[in-house]
């Protein structure tokens, strides 16, 4: 799955406003699967996104899915050491179910977000986050995006994942 030159030059200039502030870069301080960061899961799955859309002919809104994939992961907080799981009655409050929404509310707070780029950060965790349906396009493209670059990033669990999905 690789980009153009042109195509990786758009996604760029969409995401260059996000990408520059402190917020966004301190999702490189946490490893989010095998030895890959939050940022560069993210950066993945905007690349995949991208890829996804331009190559099927989706027609989905770059810049609102660019911007969700970049943020869908936006929560900030290292989660292999949050422990919330204190049984079964608060099960929706493990990271799984719990950060699509921590996400959220950070990029609204950060960036002021549309009710599109807010839809797909809340839903990527879909079906796991069964009432946080994707409600658009853009919201389906990230959440299969993201489960893709899960799989390879966590299956072969080194850093060059990057190579691999785009």
């Amino acid at each position: 799955m690789n980009l153009s030159e042109a195509e990786r030059s758009c996604l760029r200039a969409i995401l260059a406003r996000y990408e520059s502030e402190p917020e966004v870069q301190q999702m490189r301080s946490y490893i989010q699967h095998g030895a890959v960061t939050t940022y560069d899961h993210c950066k993945n799955v905007a690349r995949v996104s991208f890829w996804l859309n331009r190559r099927l002919n989706l027609g989905a809104d770059e810049t609102a899915l660019a911007v969700g994939a970049l943020l869908h992961d936006f929560y900030l907080y290292d989660w292999h050491h949050k422990s919330s799981f204190t049984g079964l009655r608060n099960i929706l409050k493990m990271h799984g179910f719990a950060h699509p929404l921590y996400a959220c509310q950070n990029a609204q707070q950060v960036f002021q977000i549309s009710e599109k780029e807010q839809n797909i950060i809340s839903s990527h965790m879909w079906p796991l986050t069964f009432r946080h349906m994707p409600t658009c396009r853009e919201a389906v493209i990230v959440c299969l995006a993201d489960k893709f670059c899960c799989i390879v990033e966590s299956m072969l669990r080194h850093k060059n994942s990057v190579d691999i999905c785009v």
